[in-house]
């Protein structure tokens, strides 16, 4: 374990990194367990994907959707060419749109959404991109 996975011990202890840390098996089922309350709570998300492909981005958004059981969204904006991409996607509109970015980490940010605008909306991650494979 590196030195930077020791304390990764709940959601917040990811807002300080800029990109996903190698976590272990009890540190992703302690912090899946953790979004997954906040997720239900939640009217809806938006995935942010920091991504070396665009195969590796979309992939990851597939696997969220299985895990939680939303329907599958559908690409709209796709970059031309090949290179590191910033991929949004969100379950409200059911769109998912890419960007070549260059200079990111990698990772993936989720946004709960709610339809009270008293509720602020809370990003977290950055999560590797397998942690819900």
């Amino acid at each position: 374990m590196s030195k930077n996975n020791i304390d990764i011990c709940k959601l917040e202890d990811l807002n300080r990194l800029r990109s996903a840390p190698k976590l272990n098996n009890k540190q992703s089922k302690i912090l899946f367990n953790e979004l997954s309350q906040i997720i239900h709570k939640s009217d809806w998300i938006t995935i942010g994907i920091m991504s070396p492909s665009l195969k590796k981005g979309i992939n990851a958004v597939r696997r969220i959707e299985e895990r939680f059981e939303y329907s599958e969204m559908k690409c709209i904006t796709l970059p031309s060419s090949e290179g590191p991409i910033f991929l949004k996607a969100n379950q409200k509109t059911g769109e998912i749109h890419a960007r070549i970015e260059f200079g990111l980490g990698e990772g993936i940010l989720i946004s709960c959404q709610n339809y009270n605008n008293s509720l602020t909306s809370k990003t977290i991650g950055p999560f590797p991109l397998d942690f819900f494979d």
